[in-house]
């Protein structure tokens, strides 16, 4: 993968309803944003750590940023640290590919990428 992928986060419904709709319009907090949140490969252990340590049912979707054109801005947020933020739907196609949030049993992540 490149620096042309980032990635989203989502739950195992909202991945379904992606597929089923074939467009995800965000979670509820993206909503709330007024932006899809996605993370680069090396914000991604970071932001599961913070945002979905409680959950078992979180499945990485990997994003091609050339399929979503000038609808994402590189913009700061936690430290000041720039973060990948869609502003529109996010298309099936432009998702290379997916894989469930394997948690180990101390509690940790297997990052699948």
């Amino acid at each position: 993968m490149s620096d042309l992928v980032v990635y989203k986060l989502v739950t195992v419904g909202e991945y379904e309803e992606l597929r089923r709709m074939g467009e995800f319009r965000g979670s509820p907090a993206d909503i709330k944003a007024g932006f899809i949140h996605m993370s680069s490969r090396t914000q991604l252990a970071v932001t599961v750590e913070k945002h979905f340590r409680d959950r078992a049912d979180i499945v990485v979707a990997a994003i091609d940023l050339g399929k979503l054109g000038n609808v994402v801005r590189w913009e700061p947020s936690r430290n000041g640290e720039l973060f990948p933020h869609l502003y529109g739907a996010l298309p099936i196609n432009a998702v290379m590919a997916v894989a469930v949030l394997e948690r180990l049993p101390d509690g940790s992540v297997r990052l699948p990428v």
